[in-house]
């Protein structure tokens, strides 16, 4: 059964214990289990919160099929950030009011960021679903998905594999561009980069029309390969902007891109040498028949199921989600926020769609840098393609 512990059994995971759901006592007429959830499914960052959210519906309907936790259902109650850290602020002080254990969200930096100054003090657990955010040790918050930090280290040790020494770089200026900026530049020193440098670092404001001025600086240096980052709408500004410069190098973009209706959109000027950093379902293919790929098969059974096609930003909610039920089942849904966080921060051997998890590194998210891959993208076809081993070296 999925009450089963998980903490110490790699080889027993939330996917093996989920299709058991039939075995499982029916759900009782008990109050719902509130788990409070703030999100953007509007502004800038809904292409994100819109498909995180079908992940948690999804897993809302597996959990109460098994009798919710200690026979109480859940239910995910989601409110709407907006996009906005001040909404996501007031919202957040609304749900700390009410006491919950645990809270999910946001899905972008600045959202989590600001939440998480909330909960510092005395929680409750937060668990954001942006990997852009590096939780302190022990605090209450926790972060989902592989870090920016091993991303990048995973980018640039297919780089320099692949002999693509003379790298440019192009960010944008809010959080996340800040944070990508600093994680490459930390593993282009590595001893490991050695012969491998960031020639050129250029920068732009997410509400710029055009990156014309600095794709042509970038031009002029002559790079082996581009690393253009940042998500959403100004993530297409430098894609055209490297199209219209007639430049066809190798271009690496931002992980929070791999979503399939927006790579879509960019179809007729995305290069054809594009890749990602990704976590590791992305590579299905590639993981071996046991636990990891026995929850990497749940999670894209149940979107097929539903006739949708999975993607990065579902993937942010998934293994979080399915974690706080497991944790909440093992401590109780009236647990303190000390109790939940404390469970979270021995938690190892956990399966997940991205690898076994291992909170007892302090990380607060879990996942360390063998868990990142790098991928290409088939703008024909409209696939991705795992290029890497886990931790980034060239599959060739």
């Amino acid at each position: 059964m999925f009450t089963r512990s998980l903490r110490h059994a790699g080889a027993m995971t939330v996917a093996i214990a989920l299709v058991t759901a039939a075995a499982a006592p029916p759900a009782t007429a008990a109050d719902p289990l509130d788990i409070p959830v703030i999100m953007p499914l509007t502004g800038g960052g809904a292409f994100l919160g819109t498909s995180e959210l079908q992940s948690l519906q999804i897993i809302e309907k597996l959990v109460n099929k098994q009798g919710g936790i200690k026979g109480r259902p859940i239910h995910f109650a989601v409110q709407d950030d907006q996009s906005n850290p001040q909404v996501a602020v007031q919202l957040t002080n609304g749900a700390v009011a009410k006491k919950p254990p645990v809270i999910l969200g946001s899905s972008v930096v600045a959202m989590c960021n600001a939440m998480a100054a909330i909960v510092r003090a005395t929680g409750p657990v937060q668990f954001c679903f942006s990997p852009g955010i590096h939780p302190v040790a022990n605090s209450y918050t926790f972060s989902s998905s592989v870090s920016t930090d091993d991303l990048a280290t995973a980018s640039l040790r297919y780089f320099h594999g692949k002999r693509w020494n003379r790298v440019a770089i192009i960010t944008s200026t809010d959080a996340s561009g800040q944070d990508a900026e600093r994680a490459f530049v930390e593993a282009a020193h590595r001893s490991e980069n050695a012969g491998l440098s960031l020639i050129i670092q250029e920068h732009f404001n997410p509400t710029d029309v055009t990156v014309s001025a600095q794709i042509a600086r970038i031009q002029s240096t002559h790079p082996d390969a581009i690393i253009a980052w940042s998500t959403g709408t100004p993530f297409g500004t430098l894609l055209r902007g490297i199209s219209d410069a007639g430049i066809d190098i190798p271009v690496l973009g931002g992980n929070g891109n791999l979503t399939y209706p927006q790579l879509a959109q960019y179809k007729n000027f995305t290069p054809k040498q594009m890749y990602f950093p990704s976590p590791r379902f992305f590579a299905r293919e590639q993981v071996r028949p046991g636990p990891i790929r026995s929850a990497q098969d749940l999670f894209f059974s149940s979107f097929g199921a539903i006739g949708v096609k999975p993607d990065v930003a579902h993937s942010f909610s998934w293994d979080p989600a399915l974690i706080v039920v497991d944790a909440l089942r093992h401590v109780g849904p009236d647990a303190t926020p000390d109790a939940v966080r404390a469970y979270l921060e021995g938690l190892h051997g956990w399966a997940g769609i991205n690898g076994l998890y291992d909170f007892r590194d302090g990380s607060q998210r879990g996942l360390a840098e063998n868990t990142a891959i790098v991928i290409h993208w088939n703008g024909s076809n409209a696939t991705f393609e795992g290029v890497s081993k886990p931790g980034g070296a060239p599959l060739k």
